[in-house]
This record gives structure tokens, sequence and C-alpha cells, in this order.
């Protein structure tokens, strides 16, 4: 065992018995490379990485490997999970050195942590022009020991770029309409009309895009971008990446048309994906938006949710060291669990054939017609797979994830009328609040085990406060929003960038890196930035507080510029400009919170597609948890809704039929 069997990290941990002398990232490891006059091998992966572990396989599992790497470097490991601010820092410095990126990484760094050299994967022999990773290390090995100033000078070169990244100030462009109608020719170009998604093979599922596209044809009335979301949404929904048997994404396809995934599952993708196809369903009444939505929400529950409340971060790609073993399926493990006539029908609707199209056999794709006893059968199927070996599960609480699960679970709970979704919701937060949530009030990254680690990171906050925003929304209970408040805020006065605008990545009190990272882009997951803006703007409409508002606007300010090249990248954040440019439309819901006309009238405020409203509930008698609450009470005794713009509000409704045509206007 080697200095990893201390850690938490499962993915750390599935390193702890090779024979490299790993060290986890930290004082011990830097101040060795000093004293040594070493430099240090960081490799950056994480436990669901199918690479990763083709390469601990390939060379940290080989003694003569390992031997080498424990002669000429001070080696550290990192969970890029759990330490995201590492990786983000020599991910930028090796698709700087490389022009791409990707997991596994190896970065080769200065004893002062600066990085000189790097890549990605590297086979054990030379093969596809990638040297061996032997090579690498001697290569490397020997340019420290004989050319040391062009080292340096490549450091310094490296670094100095790295840490100009976060300087950028924002555009003197204002946020205009032009901003949002200006990204759809852009997405459309780039818009697969096909098969859906955007661009080519390998495809991401693109959430944050969808949002966006939902929300301009909200705006707009734009079926362009109606179409480009529904398109996207139902080829990604047929299957293949979808896991039409159990539920839930997998990571991506490695095909244009979504069929052969990476067969990894990540908490952060059915996070958003189940709000994707909330939404959807909310903006267009199609049911199979709420099928979609509803069996993600159903995987999470029933395979990523942790004893304590928390959810998982990721299933592996892997089962038994074969990538999809568990997922697949031919003829014949149909009718062994089917019987002839149901395997036969099961077999043209999901696509199964002799030859499949997937090492012999099939993943599954809706191909025909839908059986009658569908049903059944998906629940045979479940039942059956369910008795396989299992891929693993990275079973880390990652606090900005456990964010996004909150906000869909919520959001699912009240659009479903499901009672145990709210519930998880509710487990959801009490765990974040209570396990992953330090004495005093500072957020953690990541849980395991009953060990909570590292100091939160700006997108933990940012999600985090997201969560609790939708569920006060779910139950009307102004304690979440407080919440929702009180994170929003620490986030603000931890990464607040005096100097720029917008938010840094690492606290203000946190470890200093080699440079400062600020994050914009909202792929895979919504950027702290482009998030803590919406949340701001969503506080601030409650409140009237410009000042939360203007620094949400500052931070949106800032990438402007890549967002007009590029705005595929920047979903959450176009969202959030949509929120800053719309008419303040602020809904008070007063009474009593348990009252049935009361959850009626909820219900009704919330009913249907309304992404730039605000909410805020009361029971009319206790002091205003927010200022949009102050002056308004119960209407001869009964509950009442009051709409709002810029907290001038029309006569109180009291009939929840009034209440949903007037928020359909």
């Amino acid at each position: 065992m080697n200095r990893l069997a201390a850690e938490t990290s499962p993915y750390l941990l599935q390193h702890a018995e090779n024979p490299v002398d790993w060290y986890p990232w930290g004082p011990e490891a830097l101040e060795r490379a000093r004293h040594e006059d070493r430099p240090i091998l960081l490799s950056i992966g994480y436990s669901a990485c199918h690479w990763c572990h083709v390469m601990a396989h390939e060379s940290f599992e080989d003694a003569e490997t390992a031997a080498l790497m424990n002669r000429l470097f001070v080696n550290v490991k990192v969970d890029r999970e759990e330490r995201p601010d590492l990786d983000a820092v020599y991910m930028n410095a090796v698709v700087s050195m490389t022009g791409q990126g990707g997991w596994p990484m190896t970065v080769f760094l200065m004893p002062d942590g600066r990085p000189f050299y790097g890549g990605t994967y590297f086979p054990p022999s030379p093969r596809m022009n990638m040297p061996a990773f032997r090579q690498v290390l001697s290569a490397v090995d020997d340019v420290w020991r004989t050319k040391r100033e062009d080292v340096t000078g490549m450091a310094e070169k490296l670094t100095s770029a790295l840490g100009s990244a976060a300087d950028q100030a924002p555009s003197d462009d204002p946020l205009t309409e032009e901003l949002l109608t200006g990204a759809l020719p852009a997405l459309a170009y780039a818009y697969d009309s096909e098969w859906g998604g955007f661009g080519t093979a390998p495809k991401f599922p693109p959430s944050a895009t969808v949002g966006f596209l939902l929300r301009l044809h909200a705006r707009t009335g734009s079926e362009d971008a109606l179409a480009m979301a529904r398109g996207t949404l139902d080829a990604m929904a047929a299957g293949g990446m979808h896991d039409l048997v159990g539920g839930g994404f997998h990571r991506y396809a490695v095909d244009r048309i979504w069929l052969v995934p990476h067969f990894e599952k990540m908490l952060y993708d059915n996070a958003q994906l189940a709000t994707a196809y909330l939404e959807a369903w909310a903006a267009t009444g199609e049911q199979r938006y709420r099928e979609v939505a509803e069996g993600t929400l159903d995987y999470l529950v029933r395979e990523m949710r942790l004893p304590e409340g928390g959810f998982a971060s990721a299933q592996d790609a892997d089962t038994d060291g074969v990538e999809g073993s568990t997922y697949v399926w031919t003829l014949s493990d149909l009718e062994s669990v089917l019987g002839a006539p149901a395997a036969a029908a099961a077999a043209a609707y999901y696509g199964v054939t002799p030859a499949g199209n997937f090492e012999g056999a099939t993943v599954l794709r809706i191909s025909g017609e839908r059986p009658a006893n569908l049903p059944d059968i998906r629940a045979r199927l479940l039942a059956a797979r369910a008795e396989r070996p299992q891929p693993a599960r990275d079973d880390k609480a990652v606090a900005a994830w456990n964010g996004l699960a909150l906000a869909a679970l919520a959001q699912g709970a009240w659009r479903l009328g499901r009672a145990d979704l709210l519930d998880a919701a509710l487990a959801c937060a009490a765990f974040l609040d209570d396990r992953m949530t330090r004495a005093d009030g500072r957020l953690l990254r990541s849980y395991r085990d009953g060990d909570a680690r590292v100091p939160a990171f700006l997108d933990d906050y940012a999600a985090v406060a997201h969560g609790h925003l939708e569920l006060a929304t779910a139950t009307g209970d102004a304690r979440h929003l407080a919440r929702a408040e009180e994170l929003a805020r620490r986030a603000v006065e931890l990464f607040a960038d005096d100097r720029h605008g917008g938010f840094l990545y690492s606290a203000s009190d946190a470890e200093r890196l080699v440079a400062e990272h600020k994050e914009f882009d909202d792929n895979p997951t919504p950027s702290g930035n482009s998030l803590l803006a919406h949340v701001l703007l969503r506080i601030a409409r409650l409140h009237g507080d410009r000042e939360l508002e203007n620094l949400a606007a500052a931070a949106l300010r800032i990438p402007l510029d890549m967002v007009r090249r590029a705005p595929h990248a920047f979903g959450q954040l176009l969202s959030a400009v949509d929120l800053y440019l719309s008419p303040p439309r602020e809904v008070a819901v007063v009474g009593p919170r348990d009252d049935a006309a009361t959850a009626a009238l909820r219900d009704a405020a919330r009913s249907g597609f309304h992404p730039t409203a605000v909410y805020a509930f009361g029971d009319g008698s206790e002091p205003a948890a927010v200022p949009l609450l102050e002056g308004k009470g119960l209407v001869d005794g009964r509950p009442a809704v009051y709409i709002c713009e810029r907290f001038a509000c029309r006569a109180p409704l009291t009939d929840a039929g009034a209440v949903a045509d007037a928020m359909a206007a």
C-alpha cells in the first residue's frame, strides 16, 4: 500500500496498491520535490474514466514502469472531481501545450508546481504517433538534467499565460437582446438537423444549450429554437446513450447518432438532463418528455442515492474490465428473460438483431412499434440486468453535483406531483446542510463514508444555492429561500474578484496555486459564474436589490466575445442573460402552507413554463421573509396570489384558474 491508502476518494483508493510511490496533492510531496530537486509527475483522472483504468493497468500497475517513475519523479495522484481547481489549472496548461485535453492527464511540474510538459494518455509502447510512456519519462528526465534553463523558461511562459486568463476585464458592451437572438444563427449552423445535437461525433448532451433554446422560444416565439431543442431531446431519448431499460443517460455517444455510448453514468449529466426534459414537457406539453424525465429521476433515486441522503458521483463505464457489458443484450438474452413471443416484440422495438451493433450484442434503441406490455418488458429486463455483474459506483458525493440533483428532484416533485421525489429532495438538502457544511457555515466539496474534505469551490456554492431555490419553489418553505440567500451572499464574500468583476473559482482564503482560475463555459456542468449570476438575479428580484443585480451583470459581461463566437458553450450564461433582460415578474403566494387552497394557488402559479418568474411564499401572518412579501396578506381570509413587476402588483387573485390564466398571459 502507498500513501493513497489514507484517502477517501474512490479514484485515489483504486491506486493505493500500485507499486508507484504515489503522494496525494499536498505540502509533503512539494517539499520532497524541492528537497531532492526532482520534477513532479502529476497524474489526474477520475474513477469512472475508462482510459484512466487502461493507463493504470498498462503502466501504474507495471513494476518496471513504477520503478522508473519512483526513481525519477515525485509522483502525485489527484482526483479531478475532488480537486477541480488543480484539474482546471493544469488542464489549461496541457491544452496550451498540445492543443487538446482529456483524462488521464499527465503533467510534469517544477518543484514549486509550475508546469513545463504534459499530455493525456500515454501507451506502454509507441503507437498511433504516441510515444511510449517510459520513453516520455526518460525524455523528461533527460531534459530536466541537461536543459534546466529551457525547462524553467517553458514553466515561466506557461504560468504567465495561465495567470493572464483570470485577468480578463468585463466587456464594455452592454447586455442586450441581440446577444440572445444573435446566438440562434450560430447554434443553427452547428446544429445537426438529421440527428440532433451540435457538431459531429463524439456527441455530448447539451443540457444547458437546450435550456437556453427553450427560454429563447418562450421569449421570442422562435420556432427554430424550439425545433433544435426538441430535435436534440428526441434524438437523445431514442436510446443508445439513453438507458431504455433502467432510465438515465450515459456520459456521451461516440458516434453522430447517439447510438453507442461511453457507458459511464454521471450524476451531473442526469441531474441536468432530468431538468431539461421536465422543462421541455412544461414548454410543449409533450408526454414523452415527462416519461424521460421521470425515468431519469427514478434512476437517480434507485441507483445513485447514498444512505445519508446525498447522491453518488458516477457509475463506471466498465464492468469487470469490459466496457458496457452490463447494459447490452443479445436475442438469446431476451428469450431467456422474456420467453419467445415477448422477446420477439422486444427485439423489434429495441432493434436487437443477431449481429448486434456493439461487439456482437446490441445497445438498445427505439427502432419499432411500442409493445402494449412495454412496462412489463422493461421491469423484467431491469430485474434480470440487476442480476448481472454491475459497474463500480463512485460513492463520493460532490457538493455541486448534489446541488444540481437537488434542483432536478425539487422541480420533478412539484411538476410530476411525486411526494417521494420531494422526500428525496428534502433528504438531499439535509445531507448538504448537515454532512457537507462546517460548523461555521462553509461548504465542503466532497464527502465519502462519514468524511467531508476540501473547502468548496464557486460551483459548489452556486449549485447548492440553486438547489435550495428550487426546493423553496417546490415546498413554499421560506427556510430554503433563506438558505439559498445565505449561500449566495457567502459566495460573493469568498469568490468575488474586486479587480475585474465576476468570481474566481477558488475562495480568497484557499490554497494558492500557480495561477488563479475563472470559469465561464457551461460544459459539461454550469460554470460557477453563470449559475451564481442566475441565482443572484433571482434573489435580487425578490429583494429589489440592485447591488446583487449589478454583480451578476458584471460576471455575465466578462466573456461576451467568447459567447458570440461559441454560444453552444455558454447555455447557462445565456439563460442568465435572458433572466437579466426580462421584465421582472415576481409572484407572491400568501396563505397557510399546508392549506389545500394555498396548495391549489401554488400549483396554478407554477404551472406552465415561466423561466423568468421568481416566487416567494408566506402565510400572511409571520414577518415577511423577503421584501416582496411585505404588506401582502390574505384576502377576506382566503389565500391569495400577487403577480408583480418591480414590486408593483396587480390586484390579488384567490381563484386558481384565474392565477393560471394570468401566468399564461
